[in-house]
């Protein structure tokens, strides 16, 4: 009998703790809670409030933390945010190397189809890469998409082996009705003797292959709706500013009808494109090279990264109002 009331008792205090939890949870946390989103043929967080009906729409392109702050964030202002994985989760390609455009079109075409989104007001927003998979995106669905945001842009398509934890073998990042998005072709990045590595010239070395570029340049011009890209100039991961002014080249050259802005600033690195919360304290990064840890420059300064990142915000705010 001593034992069963043991057994209760601790029953009864898990129980307490357990109900307690969510009790406290309700009362402390005054966001937006995402719906999970695992059997459309995609694996997203949904973002929205109860009340919402017709508004815009933000698919955060890769998730993730960065994903589920500004879809939240976006919910919580009226608007829904869809925080898109792609990669790295049970069900989904391991690698991000020749990633079908489906399943992105596929996720967009049921966003449209919810009562709280307007589908004609749906946005694709990414950061760094995900940058370009979102311009590429906009570019090949441009009745479905109409307006991107683009944090740290590249201007043109990579191969899958400028990350080096992807394949040896050379293949696009992208793909779409089984035909390769046209890509740069890279080595893989060398390591050196020290312990630390320069990234930005790598990516330049890149777009000084000629015979490659004008393939690879992203088809921005076909985009249905505005453009808004952030850059820092002082980005030392990789040459995002020069590739933002080569993506504006590519829209003055085409007679783009709808807004652009190519916003770049100061003492500001490939860091802008962390969530406005975050603290950008940290100015190196870590990457592994053929089983070596080395040091990059994220660019920039505290300061400079953190203004940025508060401008941007309200500039991107005012963007999704006008869209």
């Amino acid at each position: 009998m001593k034992k069963n009331r043991k057994y209760i008792i601790w029953i009864g205090i898990i129980a307490f703790l357990f109900v307690g939890y969510f009790i406290a949870d309700s009362f402390l946390f005054n966001g937006v809670k995402p719906r999970i989103i695992n059997d459309n043929g995609f694996q997203a967080n949904y973002f929205v409030k109860k009340d919402t009906e017709k508004k815009a729409s933000i698919v955060l392109i890769g998730g993730g933390q960065w994903g589920d702050y500004w879809g939240q964030q976006f919910a919580e202002i009226g608007f829904v945010g869809l925080s898109l994985h792609y990669t790295g989760r049970e069900g989904l390609p391991k690698l991000p190397e020749e990633i079908n455009l489906e399943y992105f079109e596929n996720a967009i075409k049921w966003l449209k189809k919810q009562p709280e989104v307007d589908p004609d007001k749906i946005i694709v927003m990414g950061a760094s890469r995900n940058a370009e998979l979102s311009l590429v995106i906009a570019s090949i669905f441009p009745k479905l998409v109409r307006g991107v945001i683009a944090y740290a842009p590249s201007s043109v398509s990579w191969s899958n082996t400028v990350l080096p934890y992807n394949s040896n073998d050379l293949k696009p990042s992208w793909k779409y009705q089984g035909i390769d998005i046209p890509y740069i072709p890279m080595d893989k990045i060398s390591g050196n003797e020290s312990n630390k590595i320069e990234t930005l010239e790598y990516w330049k070395s890149g777009l000084a292959k000629t015979d490659f570029l004008t393939q690879a340049t992203i088809r921005v011009e076909k985009i249905n709706g505005p453009i808004l890209l952030f850059s820092g100039k002082d980005d030392m991961v990789w040459p995002s500013s020069l590739m933002a002014d080569m993506i504006e080249q590519r829209i003055k050259e085409n007679n783009f009808k709808y807004s652009f802005q190519n916003i770049k600033y100061e003492e500001a690195g490939h860091l802008i494109s962390s969530n406005p919360k975050s603290n950008s304290d940290f100015r190196i990064g870590k990457i592994n090279i053929n089983g070596k840890d080395y040091e990059f420059e994220y660019g920039g300064t505290n300061e400079g990264d953190n203004k940025a990142k508060q401008d941007a915000k309200m500039r991107l705010l005012d963007f999704i109002e006008k869209i």
